[in-house]
């Protein structure tokens, strides 16, 4: 079962978010960050997976401060109308979207009443491993190949909740030197690296690889699994 609810950021911002439930009692509970591609079919069913897992998830639009109802494909028009977006809301002032995400994460734990997890993909990883280093509320995060992520601006941040981190090894946007950095700065992340190109989990884009996208929800939902009980 999914819907839309708004939720009001400690600002008094009210930002949409999508919400699938599971059958029966959660197990706590997931946020689901998007891509440069708004809070599309993609992201919407990526939710649906976790709620097919036993969590209730929550995908909040985080571009909604910029422009509402996001929703594109993978053209490369597509590409560069998300780009445009997601640096309006980069140069939103402090702390900007993680505002919402932090209202995500309250509304997940006080309605399933139990810990929070948070993944997210491409522009979410960033995010996500942002919240995992400044938000509250979370026990567990987990970043698939963050753009920007491995920057010397962001692995000087310091995660305050266990973190799994994924990559690929031909990853256009993400270096394998600068992902070599992150995991020794970082020796807490867990790093995994998958034969495969950035974006290899959405089964929208050309450079899904099946393969990968399996084995990084095994070992995802193994992580929440562990984290999140």
């Amino acid at each position: 079962m999914s819907h839309f609810i708004t939720l009001t950021a400690a600002d008094g911002f009210a930002c949409p978010v999508y919400v699938a439930e599971p059958v029966g009692a959660p197990q706590g509970a997931v946020v689901v960050l998007q891509e440069i591609f708004g809070l599309n079919a993609h992201i919407r069913a990526v939710a649906d997976g976790y709620a097919a897992a036993g969590y209730l998830a929550l995908a909040p639009a985080t571009f909604h401060r910029v422009q509402p109802d996001v929703e594109l494909g993978y053209t490369p028009a597509d590409m560069g109308a998300g780009s445009a977006l997601k640096a309006a809301v980069e140069a939103l002032p402090a702390p900007g979207v993680l505002a919402d995400v932090q209202a995500a994460i309250n509304y997940a734990a006080q309605t399933s009443g139990g810990k929070v997890g948070i993944v997210g993909y491409c522009w979410g990883g960033l995010l996500t491993w942002r919240a995992a280093c400044t938000l509250s509320g979370l026990a567990a995060a987990v970043p698939y190949y963050g753009g920007g992520m491995t920057t010397a601006a962001e692995i000087a941040r310091q995660p305050q909740v266990p973190v799994l981190a994924h990559f690929a090894d031909t990853d256009h946007w993400i270096s394998p030197e600068s992902i070599t950095a992150f995991a020794q700065a970082h020796p807490e992340v867990q790093v995994q690296v998958y034969a495969g190109q950035h974006g290899f989990n959405c089964d929208h884009r050309a450079a899904y690889n099946a393969a990968a996208a399996t084995l990084a929800r095994e070992r995802t939902l193994a992580f929440f699994a562990q984290h999140l009980a």
